[in-house]
C-alpha cells in the first residue's frame, strides 16, 4: 500500500483485529494484550484515549497478526 496510513486508533485498531479472531488476554497498563489460538505471537494495542496509532506501530502489528495490509484495512473501511 502506497498511500497515506489512516488515522486508527488503539481502539480501532482492536476492533479490526477481533475480526481476525485476536482477542484481548488481560490489560497492563494502556496496554491490551491479545492473543490468537495457534498463534505463538501476542499482541501488544497501546490504547490512549482516541490518540492515534503511528503508521510504523501500525504496519508492526499487521505484521505481527500475520496479516496483509489489504485484509487489514477492507475490514477497517467496512
Amino acid at each position: 500500500m502506497g498511500h497515506k496510513f489512516p488515522q486508527i486508533s488503539g481502539r480501532e485498531c482492536i476492533k479490526v483485529l477481533e475480526c481476525f479472531g485476536w482477542i484481548v488476554d488481560r490489560i497492563k497498563g494502556s496496554h491490551h494484550i491479545m492473543i490468537k489460538e495457534n498463534e505463538k505471537a501476542n499482541l501488544s494495542i497501546p490504547v490512549h484515549g482516541n490518540a492515534p496509532l503511528r503508521p510504523g506501530l501500525i504496519r508492526a502489528i499487521i505484521r505481527d497478526a500475520n496479516l496483509k495490509q489489504e485484509d487489514f484495512f477492507k475490514v477497517y473501511f467496512d
